[in-house]
């Protein structure tokens, strides 16, 4: 049986310094907003842009770098894949969210694969 690929390229802004937990075990794990922007134009030829919001997941050596390097409004370059997730919410809804597991990460200066 073949496997499928996962894999995500994304480059954008932050929308806020990494916020960031020590967990048990000694393991690390950051969550950045990555706004990504895209424009086109309307039916009048007017530029619009749309921006798109992501939710990036940090682990270890990559939640480290995170933690000293991603501010907000830094541009970050990323390699992950998607991760869905669902759970239970407190009215008892069922609800899914999508994120992105990064395993590569750059900043204009540096780099951590």
């Amino acid at each position: 049986m073949e496997n499928g690929t996962n894999k995500v390229v994304l480059s954008g802004f932050a929308g806020a310094d990494a916020e960031v937990k020590n967990l048990s075990g000694k393991q690390k794990l950051a969550k950045v907003r990555l706004a990504v922007n895209d424009y086109h134009k309307n039916a009048s030829g007017e530029a619009v842009k749309n921006t798109q919001w992501f939710t990036l997941t940090f682990w270890n050596a990559n939640a480290d770098f995170a933690e000293k390097q991603i501010k907000k409004g830094t541009y970050i370059n990323i390699e992950g894949k998607l991760v869905n997730n669902f759970y239970e919410a407190k009215d008892g809804s069922k609800r899914y969210s999508i994120e992105i597991v990064v395993s590569g990460v750059s900043t204009k200066e540096t780099e951590v694969n």
